[in-house]
């Protein structure tokens, strides 16, 4: 892995699909003329989050004209782009495609959607059922949506499965302004726990989190790039859209995996075991 990479940290507008089609168009053709090989988007970046009613109306096949735009231009720089799917069964998905090549080389489909507090997603949305790490040109990567991030047994999966980067796209709301903090707390939890991810999954972690104003709720950017060791390897300060340039290697995940060999101690035999044994408990 030596990869030149761009994380797009966007402000899309809500709905307006061709809008949004035309500004991704214009920062993929900045990051490839920069010299970056892999341009990473928001979560939900050709929509905007709060679709609610509209959701089923901005739907995307993955062989749509829309999508097949921006595959075109992945024979030059590799896209990552959130999108709401319209499956061959007529079921919707927040989902992220992995573009390249002229075509889409991976899907991912949200699998942890989020229910709690301002968040209703399964209102709108149908739940994927799979953490798949692949293969690209730069890379063994897994990618996870928001709320994938904070279930440990999704970034886990990838882990077991090679990956050498993880690509988090988020649209993660700005909350919790504490008189003299020097960040949200919202910032500080997603830093802890993507610094986490990089530690103890020995990988490097893209971050890649939206901008702006939505039905009166704010998103605060942030996107950051995390390495091996779990330390901050760049970042985008402010809360304005703008683009991160930064460069993963694998000299560094070589180096944390020889100085602390996780993977080779791994033991997901006792974690199938334990699962298996609850359940046996669980009631029929």
């Amino acid at each position: 892995m030596d990869c030149r990479l761009t994380v797009a940290q966007t402000n899309p507008a809500l709905g307006n699909v061709g809008r949004n089609l035309d500004e991704h168009v214009a920062q993929i053709e900045a990051a490839r003329k920069s010299g970056s090989q892999m341009i990473v988007f928001p979560e939900l970046s050709l929509t905007g989050y709060f679709l609610k009613d509209q959701t089923a109306e901005v739907a995307l096949a993955v062989d749509s004209r829309e999508l097949a735009r921006l595959a075109a231009l992945s024979r030059d720089i590799s896209i990552v782009v959130g999108f709401v799917e319209r499956s061959a069964d007529g079921r919707i998905y927040n989902s992220v495609a992995f573009l390249e090549d002229g075509a889409v080389k991976h899907l991912h489909r949200k699998v942890h959607l989020v229910t709690y507090g301002m968040f209703d997603e399964m209102r709108e949305f149908a739940a994927g059922d799979s953490f798949t790490t692949f293969d690209s040109r730069h890379g063994r990567f897994g990618i996870l949506i928001c709320e994938d991030a904070w279930h440990v047994t999704s970034g886990y999966q990838h882990f077991l499965a090679g990956a050498d980067a993880l690509i988090v796209t988020s649209c993660s709301p700005g909350r919790g302004v504490d008189g003299g903090a020097r960040e949200l707390a919202s910032e500080r939890t997603w830093r802890t726990l993507l610094e986490a991810y990089g530690l103890l999954f020995q990988t490097w972690v893209v971050y890649s989190n939206r901008v702006g104003w939505e039905d009166g709720v704010f998103f605060w950017g942030g996107s950051r790039v995390i390495d091996p060791f779990g330390a901050e390897h760049a970042r985008l300060a402010g809360i304005e859209a703008g683009r991160l340039e930064a460069r993963i290697t694998s000299d560094a995940l070589r180096r944390a995996r020889v100085a602390t060999p996780l993977r080779r101690d791994s033991r997901p035999d006792l974690l199938a075991r334990a699962i298996a044994r609850l359940d046996e408990r669980s009631p029929a």
